[in-house]
């Protein structure tokens, strides 16, 4: 299995809560990033949980099959992961949130 290291080189260069210009820097702003990049993630795990589901689809060949709908299909599995988060989702996004907030004040050393 292989693992990919942008996510950790994303992660350093992303600005911290309370970072960005300005006095204090405006927090509120700073979560709601937070937390859209977690629904974000929430997303992408979705996607790779939906991907199994439609593997084994067999298609028509008279209507479909092919490079193009195997492209097209991994497009359909990730909107719907997108789809999914965005409602709410599994319940992933909320803590991812917080243990990246606690995360980053641990390496401040400084509580919200």
């Amino acid at each position: 299995m292989m693992i990919d290291t942008t996510l950790g080189a994303s992660a350093a260069s992303t600005p911290k809560l309370g970072a960005s210009a300005g006095s204090g820097g405006d927090r509120n702003a700073d979560w709601q990033t937070l937390q859209k990049k977690a629904v974000e993630f929430e997303a992408v795990y979705l996607s790779e949980m939906l991907k199994p589901m439609f593997e084994g689809l067999k298609t028509d060949e008279q209507f479909g099959g092919g490079e193009g709908e195997d492209m097209w299909r991994s497009m359909q599995v990730q909107e719907y992961g997108s789809a999914i988060a965005k409602s709410g989702g599994v319940g992933l996004a909320a803590p991812v949130a917080k243990a990246l907030l606690q995360a980053q004040e641990a390496r401040e050393g400084s509580p919200r």
